[in-house]
């Protein structure tokens, strides 16, 4: 509960002191416009990564491979444009981050704390067939 309540009164505060120190860098207007355009081409950025997370998802799943890091891709995407859509510089910094995807596949294995192949081959099984070799003259008797 308390780092919610960090999270939902620190980040506001962040960006405001962000927007103060950039808008008196480079003024009022630019401060705005460059907030519109990270976001207006963050989110086709991102709109382009999650078809392309699409396609591969469902190129695993034609190979019957569960897309386990397309799904994981697909969430962080769908987050990190929400972020670029709120108005800030760290929000948009964060969002660029996930949006990219070697930094996104970094920051996934950092999370689940382990590694998240998006094309693995790697099976802990060997298929193949079986026959029972017996007496089948031992039983008539």
């Amino acid at each position: 509960m308390n780092t919610v309540l960090f999270l939902i009164i620190g980040i506001p505060l962040v960006e405001i002191y962000l927007f103060i120190k950039i808008g008196s860098q480079i003024g009022a207007f630019n401060t705005v416009l460059l907030i519109l355009t990270t976001a207006v081409v963050g989110v086709a950025y991102a709109r382009y990564e999650g078809f392309n997370t699409l396609k591969s998802g469902i190129r695993q799943i034609i190979k019957n491979e569960v897309p386990i890091y397309e799904i994981m891709s697909g969430a962080t995407l769908a987050f990190a444009a929400l972020l670029l859509i709120f108005p800030g510089f760290a929000t948009d910094i964060v969002g660029i981050l996930l949006v990219i995807p070697f930094t996104r596949k970094l920051i996934l294995s950092k999370i689940f704390k382990q590694k998240i192949y998006s094309k693995s081959n790697n099976k802990n099984y060997i298929d193949g067939d079986y026959e029972e070799i017996g007496d089948d003259d031992d039983k008539k008797i």
